[in-house]
């Protein structure tokens, strides 16, 4: 669910920026009232963008609590097997950085 989100926000966000890409591109070869609305419309986009910008970064911030969260209540609630998980994967780092040396 929250991939399809993360996708659902990141595709609004590029249709919102070609648009607003597009009608800049227009404005810019317009004059009189046209280019003004075509302005106007170009930064109704581009304020939406920073909507959906803004949602995503929200999205990314809760996911991550949720992430500390789990692993917090993980390591509370079995401190030794933590240690163990850690210790297992500092020495296949060790053993990994090693060898490519």
């Amino acid at each position: 669910m929250l991939e399809n989100n993360l996708k659902t926000v990141r595709t609004d966000l590029r249709s919102l920026l070609r648009d607003a890409q597009d009608l800049f591109r227009e404005a810019t070869s317009t004059t009189g009232m046209k280019a003004e609305d075509l302005r106007a419309r170009g930064l109704g986009l581009l304020d939406n963008a920073m909507v959906k910008a803004q949602d995503l970064q929200s999205v990314a911030l809760d996911t991550s609590k949720e992430v500390v969260d789990t692993a917090d209540s993980f390591v509370k609630d079995n401190p030794w097997r933590a240690v163990a998980i850690s210790a297992g994967i500092g020495v296949l780092l060790g053993m990994m950085m090693s060898g490519r040396r």
